[in-house]
């Protein structure tokens, strides 16, 4: 038989109407595509074929990838830029003739068969989009993975979201600063003071709970549909003595059932809660705040135009990473915060802030493989290597976008009860002055972690 590699080059080159961007290598050990340095896509059986012809395009190839029928030798990142920019140059639609010569070269190559199982680790979610069981099991596929699996990929504090790098990485300052720096910079734009009372919606592991409890005095109350954040973030709110000032529930955000708020925030959650369900969860923050708070949201948008039109991030993300997430163009978000009776004061695009920080965690995972494998499996662990060589890759693409969002509710007669500087109004910057003056250089963390490097240093 002849060798697989050249063949299926082929096949691809004919359906991209372009030269291969990648070394491909077969399960016979033939080798096709450019030489010299570059990643090289590793196809170890006939049965990615087989996917492929059965879920054409990027679920067929995530599923590929998932399973291990289909790897990476080098760069990930790399392969996976050459690929997408080959895409736009070039974009792919088959035509009869491609189909007809696919499945040819499919059965010489003894790849026809039954469609194959998905592989485990694919989300699978029932009942209706956005009812309050089916979000748990949404938040669930994801954030209760592995409590030992985020802290091994995360800062001490554990945030799990865009850090704000205020100087470029350096032995001096890394991913643990970036996140502290983003913490305080969220303090600091909600104007908060000892006494105040703070929500945090979708709390993730407790981070700006106790920062904002720590430093700068506030009672706060988070709020999760994750039993292992909750759990974990209880244990580091104990560690710390903080269990009078800091309270997390593990409840809808559709079920809280207090009095107003001082302020609010919410991390990276918005992406979350669906588009049709996106004003219910505006209203209820705007229901939530006093007249003259503050509500600080941070959240990931994709474009306006242009060629991320996928409002949950394609079909891997979908499938394998934050099934029923819905990102919108920014504008759009913005209008609906406002039909719900918020003002909105300032947006503070962190877009490149999330590469810088999302290639500390895909390094962390890449060179401590035999660790992360160890918490969650060889499939999970391919399942993270895609996501996050991807997320850097469309953050640095600018198909994705990142932005603080900092918005107040007006009192009747339509005053924001914000000062007149803006300066005064946004808070100092960390960039300026470090931290508030009782907050030491180096925040408290846990005395265990502290010896180990850190992330990105």
């Amino acid at each position: 038989m002849a060798p697989a590699a050249p063949r299926l080059a082929a096949l691809l080159e004919g359906v991209l109407g372009a030269a291969l961007p990648v070394r491909i290598q077969a399960w016979d050990g033939s080798v096709a595509g450019p030489s010299g340095p570059g990643p090289t896509v590793l196809v170890h059986n006939r049965r990615v074929l087989r996917r492929l012809l059965w879920n054409p395009g990027e679920l067929g190839l995530a599923r590929a990838f998932v399973a291990g029928d289909l790897g990476f030798e080098g760069d990930i990142a790399d392969g996976l830029s050459r690929f997408w920019k080959l895409g736009r140059s070039s974009p792919v639609s088959l035509d009869r003739r491609q189909k007809l010569s696919a499945l040819r070269t499919a059965a010489a190559l003894g790849a026809i068969g039954p469609r194959p199982r998905p592989p485990a680790s694919e989300a699978r979610l029932s009942g209706g989009l956005h009812t309050r069981r089916r979000d748990r099991q949404a938040i669930a596929h994801h954030y209760d993975l592995s409590n030992e699996f985020y802290e091994f990929l995360l800062d001490p504090r554990m945030a799990y979201s865009c850090g704000y790098w205020t100087q470029e990485a350096s032995a001096d300052y890394g991913l643990v600063d970036a996140q502290r720096d983003k913490l305080d910079l969220i303090c600091r734009k909600l104007d908060l003071e000892p006494g105040m009372r703070l929500l945090d919606v979708g709390c993730g592991w407790a981070s700006l709970l106790i920062h904002a409890a720590q430093h700068y005095g506030v009672d706060a109350v988070g709020v999760t549909l994750s039993a292992e954040q909750r759990a974990l973030g209880l244990r580091r709110v104990r560690e710390l003595g903080l269990e009078d000032r800091v309270e997390i529930r593990l409840q809808d955000y559709r079920e809280i059932p207090d009095e107003p708020f001082d302020a609010i925030s919410s991390i990276e959650m918005g992406e979350h809660v669906g588009q049709d369900n996106y004003p219910v969860y505006a209203g209820q923050l705007q229901k939530l705040l006093v007249p003259h708070g503050r509500l600080l949201l941070q959240q990931m948008s994709r474009g306006a135009s242009g060629e991320n039109t996928a409002p949950g991030g394609g079909a891997f993300m979908e499938s394998y990473v934050a099934p029923d997430m819905y990102m919108r163009p920014l504008g759009d978000t913005l209008n609906l915060l406002e039909a719900a009776g918020l003002e909105v004061v300032d947006v503070h695009s962190l877009r490149e802030h999330y590469v810088w920080t999302v290639r500390p965690w895909l390094d962390t995972l890449q060179d401590n493989k035999s660790e992360a494998i160890s918490l969650i499996g060889e499939e999970q662990y391919r399942v993270w290597l895609l996501y996050l060589a991807g997320a850097a890759l469309a953050f640095e693409e600018n198909r994705m976008g990142v932005h603080q969002m900092l918005l107040v509710r007006p009192s009747e007669d339509g005053r924001s009860g914000l000062p007149r500087s803006r300066a005064a109004t946004l808070g100092a910057d960390p960039a300026l002055d470090r931290l508030r003056p009782d907050v030491p250089a180096e925040d408290t963390v846990d005395p265990a972690r502290e010896s180990v490097p850190a992330v990105g240093d």
